[in-house]
């Protein structure tokens, strides 16, 4: 008996595309087409290492060991800043006082031990504190008073700046900064910088939070649609206020590291770590998770960037090119990031 039921039947126009059809080579092409938009960065970031690898003017010394070493360890205080980006990121804000908060904590540390004699553990202690009290700060003005992150933000930074100045006077601190807090940031094991091993940590550590935490989750809703979490019982205040205060805890253990790398506390505001944190950040919404931030999307911009100007410097490239390169790729990440989003969201404007 012959079974006629509708659903097992096939019509001819509902055949499956066959290989070579106009409907298979869309899939293809769409298929290809998603695989350059996940990975593309991640493969000029490669094409860019072979490019000046084997470049006469720059190769030898682009892969020189100590030249690998130098650009590693150069961007462990970076890539922690951009780190610390990622948590308000993820929940729809801006935090602009990443720089200014980790060159305060740096500040902090060193006063601790060389103004005031107090043990290392303690100055560290105190200078992630210094952290996240600022970034608790944020949070209370911005998720519950209701003030624009962009103001806030940027206010609390200029404010920490003028007060590093202040109490600085404008000179380095670098008198008793204990050794062991120097290792950190000028050794390596086996080859690798400790600041890079430590770098590394705390980014699989904002990884874990952010991709197997409930928090981690409701960051992400509360950044997708906070209308839509505050329906579903998240409580969205919350999780904004725990975002800058995250925030703040992890550019308080960035400016411990920069004391570590730098051997001294300097009156600078921190503002030229903000830029190439926000590049990284905006790179990493256009790689692996197109349309959000992500921990290793993050890394490859931070190394993406630190590629590129290394291999323009040792190519002969005038002292400049580096504020030039990092803006434009600020300017290109934010513009394709704008792009990610009216792709996945075609109402959007």
């Amino acid at each position: 008996m012959t079974d006629a039921s509708p659903h097992s039947a096939v019509l001819p126009d509902q055949a499956p595309a066959s290989r070579g059809t106009p409907v298979a080579e869309a899939g293809r092409v769409r298929s290809v087409s998603g695989v350059v938009e996940r990975y593309g960065l991640l493969l000029l970031l490669v094409g860019m290492v072979v490019f000046f690898a084997l470049l006469p003017s720059s190769g030898e010394a682009f892969r020189s060991a100590a030249n690998i070493t130098s650009v590693l360890a150069s961007q462990a205080v970076g890539l922690t800043v951009a780190l610390a980006l990622l948590f308000p990121m993820a929940a729809g804000s801006f935090d602009f006082s990443v720089g200014a908060v980790t060159a305060t904590s740096s500040v902090m540390a060193a006063a601790s031990v060389s103004h005031f004699g107090l043990p290392l553990v303690v100055a560290i202690l105190l200078a992630v504190a210094s952290g996240v009290v600022a970034g608790a700060v944020l949070g209370l003005l911005v998720a519950k008073y209701g003030i624009n992150p962009f103001i806030a933000t940027l206010g609390m930074a200029t404010l920490l700046g003028g007060a590093i100045f202040a109490y600085t006077n404008g000179l380095q601190i670098s008198k008793d900064i204990p050794e062991t807090l120097t290792d950190l940031g000028s050794l390596s094991v086996f080859g690798i910088p400790r600041i890079v091993l430590a770098a590394a940590l705390i980014a699989v550590a904002v990884w874990f939070v952010m991709r197997h935490t409930p928090l981690g989750r409701h960051l992400f809703a509360v950044g997708s649609n906070a209308s839509a979490a505050h329906l579903v019982g998240l409580n969205v205040t919350r999780i904004k206020f725990l975002s800058f205060a995250l925030s703040g805890l992890v550019s308080g253990v960035a400016g411990v590291l920069l004391l570590a790398r730098q051997g001294a506390a300097t009156s600078d505001n921190g503002m030229n770590m903000l830029f190439p944190a926000l590049t990284a950040v905006f790179l990493s919404t256009i790689v692996i998770e197109v349309g959000r931030p992500s921990v290793l999307g993050t890394v490859i911009g931070v190394l993406f960037v630190a590629v590129s100007v290394s291999g323009l410097t040792l190519v002969g490239a005038p002292s400049w090119v580096s504020q030039v390169f990092n803006g434009a790729a600020l300017l290109i990440a934010v513009g394709l990031a704008g792009v990610s989003r009216r792709g996945a969201d075609p109402a959007r404007l």
